[in-house]
């Protein structure tokens, strides 16, 4: 059995860690985007992720994750919402969250699936074989160096992020069913750039780097020392605080419907985009969705302009424009506007 590194582990990084835990409040909120120097723990983080989450309930025997208590058909694959039985009446068991990695080299065929060529050939069926977006349905689809991600790919994924269906139509066959899940992805800036419109597509952006203090940098070698050399004992030594978070993340997604979003406060994010002249009106919705899985986190009835403050980061700074008068980073063009807008 492998054990991933667990996630409470993790030194530093806070706002990578706080982003991927937002996300799994509020998969709405639109994935993560996690650019950064290399070796910073970046996919450390992403696959600890599967760890700490609870497990969720499916439809016994559904290759695509169904969730037995979707509130419409259509959010059900055609073969549950088929069949003699009502959606309620089907078996439900538990599954954990899948977290599946796309590698960069997969095919179109492998992503969206495909004719299943062994039944094909032994039985003369034509059957559907599922792909990596069926099987991160409800779950995360991580890609590492998604800036090297092939164009026709990309244009898979819009397709899919947008409609939150795979829709297939190929060697005779013609599938649909559900594929929503948390896009996260993670890469180096030096080794290109994202599309721009995959990178709208990202809810949260957040920038990690290397540690530059002696004291963290000794406790992250330490730790993972520590777990190579005994993963169990590790994994043990840490499994209480791994499931405070879990009990974190859980009350957070039961408290996120209550958690109010006053119309001030709404003013205070249009305020924010308008003075950072951001794109369309999807600033506004992540950072108003963001700052309320926050306050779900935190465990506050109503999201407030500290909130709005500690996420604007992630939420803004990759929805800016290049401004060719202002050399500054992304990231201070907004500390900048925050500071400007709600004071010191």
């Amino acid at each position: 059995m492998g054990f991933a590194y667990p996630y409470a582990a993790i030194v530093g990084q806070d706002e990578m860690k706080k982003a991927l835990m937002i996300a799994a409040v509020d998969p709405a909120i639109g994935g993560v985007l996690v650019f950064g120097d290399r070796g910073t723990g970046k996919s450390t983080a992403v696959r600890s992720l599967a760890s700490l989450l609870p497990p969720m309930h499916v439809i016994a025997g559904c290759r695509y994750n169904c969730d037995p208590d979707a509130p419409t058909l259509n959010s059900i694959c055609e073969i549950c919402a088929a069949g003699d039985k009502p959606k309620a009446a089907k078996k439900k068991v538990k599954a954990p969250v899948p977290v599946v990695d796309m590698p960069l080299g997969a095919t179109e065929d492998r992503v969206v699936g495909a004719l299943d060529l062994e039944r094909a050939l032994a039985q003369g069926v034509k059957a559907f074989e599922p792909g990596l977006l069926a099987r991160a349905h409800r779950g995360f689809l991580y890609i590492d160096e998604v800036n090297l991600l092939e164009d026709h790919l990309v244009d898979v994924l819009l397709d899919v992020a947008a409609s939150g269906e795979n829709v297939v139509e190929r060697e005779g066959l013609s599938v649909r069913h559900p594929a929503r899940f948390v896009l996260v992805g993670s890469g180096n800036p030096e080794e290109g750039e994202l599309r721009p419109q995959l990178l709208d597509r990202f809810g949260l952006s957040v920038e990690v780097k290397t540690p530059t203090d002696i004291k963290t940098r000794i406790e992250v070698v330490r730790r993972r020392d520590a777990f190579e050399h005994d993963p169990e004992g590790f994994t043990e030594k840490w499994q209480k605080e791994n499931a405070r978070v879990r009990r974190q993340i859980v009350a957070g997604r039961e408290r996120l419907p209550e958690v109010q979003v006053p119309d001030n406060i709404l003013e205070r994010a249009a305020q924010l985009c308008i003075k950072l002249g951001t794109d369309g009106l999807r600033g506004e919705l992540t950072l108003m969705r963001t700052a309320r899985a926050l306050a779900a986190l935190d465990g506050d009835k109503e999201v407030t302009d500290e909130h709005l403050k500690r996420v604007a980061p992630s939420a803004l700074r990759h929805r800016l424009r290049r401004n060719p008068l202002d050399d500054a980073g992304s990231t201070t063009r907004v500390e900048r506007a925050i500071t400007e807008l709600f004071g010191a």
